[in-house]
């Protein structure tokens, strides 16, 4: 079975939107877009390599994988997370998209998320993991298919603005395996699931 992992940007009270860039998700007013970047650092490149290094394929919901073709697809800059995305397996899981062709190596998983993500954990390949997609991740933390979390932790509140979890969680117990702090005070935490008692 495929192990599922979560790579999500969040601020100390839970925010998780737009950390990218200024205008990159404005639903609801939001204007606090491109909140994440100025606390990159070497510390946060590096960890971040260190998942793209280890092998596997990536899961997107929609508007997260639409983002990210428009940013990504057919960049060829040299950097190394540029020939990451672009050459990894890329899921999509979507009931409303058409087709995934827009960018190589797409896969669209057509329908109900958590039962396309399960049967896709249920086969063989490599590792799933998502980055962003906040939607999808509420859709799969609430089936029980998160496997892992990795939090990218922001010393800053913003008060508005989406959450990781806006409704409530069902009770699932973490074991923090590892954690780093960078040298602008972002705690990068590793978490895994534990079984069920």
């Amino acid at each position: 079975m495929r192990a599922l992992g979560v790579t999500m940007n969040v601020t100390l009270d839970g925010v998780v939107q737009g950390p990218g860039r200024p205008g990159e998700d404005t639903r609801g007013g939001f204007r606090h877009g491109g909140w994440g970047t100025r606390y990159q650092d070497h510390v946060l490149a590096e960890e971040m390599g260190r998942g793209m290094s280890r092998a596997g394929d990536m899961l997107f919901g929609r508007r997260t994988w639409e983002d990210f073709t428009a940013a990504w697809s057919g960049r060829e800059d040299g950097n190394p997370f540029t020939t990451h995305l672009n050459a990894v397996t890329k899921y999509v899981a979507s009931a409303t998209l058409d087709d995934a062709g827009a960018w190589q190596n797409s896969v669209l998983l057509r329908g109900d998320a958590t039962r396309t993500v399960a049967e896709l954990k249920a086969g063989p390949g490599a590792d799933l993991s998502v980055v962003g997609s906040a939607s999808l991740v509420r859709a799969l933390h609430a089936a029980g298919l998160v496997d892992r979390y990795t939090l990218l932790i922001h010393p800053l509140t913003l008060g508005t603005g989406a959450r990781l979890f806006d409704e409530a969680a069902p009770l699932t117990e973490f074991t923090l395996t590892r954690s780093v702090t960078t040298t602008k005070g972002v705690l990068i935490a590793h978490y895994d699931r534990r079984a069920a008692a």
